[in-house]
């Protein structure tokens, strides 16, 4: 497939997603995700947008969590 395609056709954006084709069908009637239907018919997907909404709820690394402790503990001491 293509990756680099602007618009991913249902079945695309599935395999993009690595999600079934009936759970991605409850997130487009559910309205979680955002698609275009064109000719009223046919959905399809924006790539970028499809990436980024991927990427939400980002769950941060023991390492960055430490890193902000730390952090707060250094400036809450200068004052």
């Amino acid at each position: 497939m293509d990756y680099q395609k602007a618009v991913l056709t249902f079945d695309e954006a599935c395999t993009y997603a690595g999600m079934s084709k009936s759970h991605f069908y409850k997130l487009t009637s559910a309205g979680k995700i955002t698609f275009y239907k064109p000719n009223g018919k046919m959905i399809y997907f924006d790539r970028l947008e499809l990436e980024t909404w991927l990427k939400r709820n980002r769950s941060k690394s023991h390492d960055e969590i430490q890193q902000e402790a730390i952090n707060k503990v250094v400036l809450n001491s200068k004052n």
